[in-house]
């Protein structure tokens, strides 16, 4: 017994250290898993498509390669030596195994298979965007999918370290170095939200100095657009009276469905109400007559190469989202800002 452990090792060891160097192939290997299932030359050269004097030369390789005899010779049948039994197990070890990288390889080249690690801001990511990748990879595919809801700057920084496939934020113009991810930027319109009875909610449109002194809903005070919006009331002559302030829009609907404040939002914010109706119908979303622009990035890694399913997905995801705003007449346009190199 103990004799048989120490060949053993002998040969799993011969047989790693001869993949390594080169000196024993794939095809070998085939070869001899098949022989050793057929114990026959003949059937083994018709299952490979091969020749007979091929299969033969390939044991015989083999077998000078690892330095002992794998078969005994009985007319026409090969017999497995004992260290032939050892060597299957380890053969077909390997075999199955590149068997299954080539098979994920393909899968891959395909985008039929693989992993997508994917990141979104809070809104988005409560309904528009998980519906959206759930429609995308399909029901019979194999993927390894996860996605995260992050803040904006949070999902700028997993882009920068390379530890997302791709993430959705919104824009912000970078300070400093440049950052290590590329952004695809959609400007659209953004639009007032107004509870149904509001004064203003039967105009075809809105202004700025029509929401002056009233309670308005926005977002926190470390978020850009707030900012922008106290310079859109400036410049109207309007007091900017923030009463309400989100991480994102959506906590906004229930306030303004009740009537306390009314709020200028995204057009994502309004494509997400409609379908999800959070307000019951309370609600409405009026345009600005003069357009105040947003603007949502699509970051993709300088650094991480995109998988075929990553690419597929990230570039089906942007038309998807060019044409969720396009349809509700926010008007989207499409730009793009390079990080480093």
């Amino acid at each position: 017994m103990e004799k048989q452990h120490k060949d053993k090792f002998v040969i799993f060891h011969k047989m790693k250290v001869l993949l390594i160097l080169g000196r024993m192939n794939f095809t070998q290997l085939t070869v001899f898993r098949e022989v050793m299932e057929s114990g026959s030359i003949s059937q083994t050269a018709k299952k490979l498509g091969r020749t007979q004097p091929a299969i033969s030369l390939a044991i015989k390789n083999l077998e000078r390669s690892l330095g002992l005899s794998l078969f005994e010779r009985h007319g026409r049948r090969l017999v497995p030596v004992p260290e032939a039994q050892y060597l299957l197990a380890e053969a077909t070890m390997v075999l199955d195994r590149l068997s299954t990288v080539s098979g994920t390889m393909k899968g891959l080249r395909s985008a039929e298979t693989g992993s997508l690690n994917v990141a979104a801001m809070p809104g988005p990511s409560a309904y528009v965007f998980p519906t959206f990748i759930s429609n995308n990879i399909g029901a019979d595919t194999s993927f390894q999918t996860t996605i995260s809801s992050r803040s904006s700057p949070q999902i700028r920084e997993l882009a920068s370290t390379q530890s997302i496939d791709f993430g959705f934020a919104d824009f912000e113009e970078p300070e400093g170095k440049l950052p290590q991810y590329h952004s695809e930027i959609i400007s659209s319109n953004c639009f007032c939200a107004l509870h149904r009875d509001h004064v203003l909610a039967q105009n075809d449109t809105v202004n700025i100095s029509d929401l002056g002194s009233r309670p308005i809903g926005t977002l926190h005070g470390n978020h850009p657009f707030p900012r922008k919006l106290a310079q859109a009331f400036a410049q109207e002559g309007a007091p900017f009276h923030s009463h309400i302030a989100a991480q994102f829009f959506l906590p906004l609907i229930p306030f303004i469905s009740l009537g306390h404040c009314c709020a200028i939002v995204d057009p994502l914010t309004v494509v997400t109400e409609r379908e999800l109706d959070v307000s019951s119908g309370q609600v409405v979303f009026v345009p600005f007559d003069a357009p105040v622009r947003y603007e949502f990035a699509t970051l993709t890694p300088l650094h991480r190469p995109l998988s075929q399913l990553a690419k597929r997905v990230k570039n089906s995801w942007m038309e998807s989202l060019f044409t969720m705003i396009d349809d509700i007449g926010a008007k989207p346009a499409v730009g793009q800002a390079l990080g480093a190199v």
